[in-house]
């Protein structure tokens, strides 16, 4: 048996550069990049961004503007309710289907739920506070039992005078379908309807309002 050793291959030359420095090299260019972008799209961002925290806002509520600190997620009937103690809108389904939360924004009746408080700056915003207590449409749903446990009837009234500003002489047919978002529990719809013909009857006639 031979006791001969393999011969020895021939070492590599050093070239400086390894699979090692290959993958520190892209660590430390990935790294770098990635910083780069971040810091471009930071300062790409819209200057009117705000939030998340509480931020200064004006609401012009019931022909008065008021001033609060909320954040940007709190809705139009949190902020009226938790935050300026408005609370004849009532917070019930808090998704858009009862309509007790109902306010007139801009001669158009709104759920409150669906709207930002910040995003309401700048409109006029009514709510039931605004209305005299011996207002027409509040007296007529005494008059025909159109309230029981009470909680739609706020937004019902602003619903009913909302739709009487623009139908001054509605049949009952038109009040069903013009008062269809709202939801009654208590299933007074009868007493809701005759108390809106009723209303009509002595509500100032606006120009422009129709039957239609």
């Amino acid at each position: 048996m031979s006791s001969k050793k393999e011969p020895e291959l021939p070492a590599k030359p050093k070239s400086g550069f390894s699979r090692r420095s290959l993958l520190q090299g892209v660590g430390i260019g990935s790294g770098m990049l990635g910083t780069g972008l971040l810091e471009r799209e930071a300062q790409a961002a819209p200057a009117g961004i705000v939030g998340p925290g509480p931020v200064p806002i004006t609401l012009s509520i019931n022909g008065k503007p008021v001033k609060l600190t909320v954040e940007p997620r709190v809705t139009l009937i949190d902020a009226l309710r938790n935050h300026l103690d408005i609370t004849g809108a009532k917070r019930v389904c808090d998704r858009a289907t009862c309509g007790a939360c109902t306010v007139i924004i801009n001669g158009k009746s709104v759920y409150s739920c669906t709207v930002l408080a910040i995003d309401a700056q700048g409109k006029n915003i009514e709510t039931i506070e605004a209305l005299p207590v011996n207002n027409p449409v509040s007296a007529a749903f005494v008059a025909n039992d159109a309230q029981q446990c009470g909680y739609c009837t706020p937004g019902f009234v602003m619903a009913s005078k909302n739709f009487l500003d623009h139908h001054s002489n509605p049949t009952e047919e038109q009040v069903k379908h013009g008062l269809g978002g709202n939801l009654c529990r208590c299933g007074t719809y009868m007493g809701v309807r005759k108390a809106v013909l009723q209303a009509a009857k002595s509500m100032p006639k606006k120009g422009g309002a129709n039957n239609g």
